[in-house]
């Protein structure tokens, strides 16, 4: 059913829904049972943008579609289950090797394929498997839904549901479609994490400025989510537009542009709650707004650093209203700001409390914090007095299930 969102409509599907795009997951043997191997085609070469992991080491995936982003793009194969990572000159080549076995499936260059590899560090690609495996599935693409579920279900780790949405609207009388599917459970922490987010459009947009809206949307989207502090060395966000609306180019930034950006951002601000609320182990999912910052850096700081506080964190598990490490949190994200003003407030669909308004401490009603603590879903609001900018995180708690995942992930 379709559901009507402004002058976007949320559409069922995902990757596949975008005229000329078609995807397929299947299990290959990576991992002992689940999906493990997905393969996004476009019949076109598609115009391509990526915003990459921040971590100072880089899978050979990364480097290998750093060097490819700016060329036309026909496909994307990813596995999951072995991340390919610090995994020498020899991950290098398996790489390059993924890209050259897809392309030969669907009569493209290696150059015009890129790849992603997601699951445990320091471990090679079994590449016989992964060579039958892409040449047995590749005949498989469709753009049915059952071809688009496998291919959400092929890319997951320690996932327990599949990340996906797809929307269509209008641009120069044309309807344009945009579709995506993401993963993301642990290891995940501003400036992307172990998270991979796969994005199609039949958009005909200019690659600079689809690298531009994808930026931007990113930064306000997967680079302002925490689960629990760490990087990884594979994410990546991905997006591939090859032009089959027939819409009029979108050549510059204008009211064309800023719609698809519109969309795009929808896109990202969807698939990055749906990653904290698969998070390893959570019991919470949390908002943190900073209002009246001097600027947008500035606030964007302060949130992520509450938000990624891990006393935060343990506090929210724990339904406690130790608004104290909050300001700690604020006070260590390296922003200057007069903490004698400040304000902060929790809020869920059981009601709000203050903590403190303006610099001093309230005295307020344990039971009732208790009662809004104790929800799922908890907004934590803080106020600054030094200007009118404003930004939002989200992330979630730490809880004893967290530990026993990540304790027990080889295992």
């Amino acid at each position: 059913m379709k559901t009507q969102i402004e002058d976007i409509t949320v559409i069922s599907g995902n990757v596949s829904a975008p005229v000329g795009f078609s995807a397929a997951g299947s299990h290959i043997g990576i991992k002992r049972k689940k999906k493990d191997l997905t393969l996004i085609h476009s019949e076109v070469p598609a115009a391509a943008a990526g915003v990459f992991t921040q971590n100072a080491i880089k899978a050979p995936p990364i480097i290998w579609n750093q060097s490819r982003i700016s060329c036309k793009i026909r496909g994307i194969v990813i596995n999951s289950g072995i991340a390919n990572s610090c995994t020498g000159k020899t991950g290098i080549k398996n790489a390059e090797l993924m890209a050259e076995i897809y392309a030969g499936c669907i009569n493209a260059d290696k150059h015009e394929v890129l790849v992603a590899s997601t699951g445990i560090i320091g471990i090679q690609l079994p590449m016989e498997i992964l060579e039958q495996g892409i040449k047995k599935l590749t005949p498989t693409l469709d753009r049915d839904r059952k071809s688009a579920g496998n291919a959400a279900l092929g890319i997951l780790t320690t996932d327990k549901f599949i990340k996906e949405i797809a929307l269509e609207f209008e641009i120069g009388g044309k309807i344009v479609k945009i579709g995506a599917i993401a993963k993301g459970s642990g290891m995940i922490h501003p400036n992307m994490a172990t998270m991979l987010a796969f994005i199609t459009t039949d958009a005909e947009i200019e690659q600079n400025l689809l690298q531009k809206a994808l930026q931007e949307t990113v930064n306000d989207s997967y680079n302002m989510i925490s689960v629990d502090g760490d990087t990884s060395t594979n994410d990546m966000v991905i997006a591939l537009a090859n032009g089959k609306a027939g819409n009029p180019v979108i050549n510059s930034e204008n009211e064309d542009y800023l719609k698809f950006k519109k969309a795009l951002e929808q896109v990202n601000l969807y698939l990055a709650k749906q990653i904290i609320m698969d998070g390893e182990g959570v019991t919470k999912f949390l908002e943190v707004e900073v209002k009246g910052a001097a600027n947008k850096d500035d606030a964007r700081k302060i949130a992520k650093s509450i938000i990624n506080s891990n006393l935060c964190k343990t506090a929210m598990f724990g339904n406690d209203a130790n608004w104290g490490r909050i300001m700690c949190a604020a006070g260590y994200s390296g922003v200057k700001f007069d903490y004698t003003k400040s304000s902060i407030e929790f809020s869920s669909n059981a009601g709000n409390f203050s903590t403190l308004i303006h610099g001093e401490p309230v005295n307020f009603n344990e039971n009732e914090a208790l009662k809004v603590l104790k929800e799922r879903e908890i907004r934590i609001i803080m106020t600054l007095e030094e200007g009118e900018a404003s930004a939002t995180a989200w992330g979630c708690d730490l809880s004893y299930e967290y530990v026993k995942i990540n304790a027990e992930y080889r295992t």
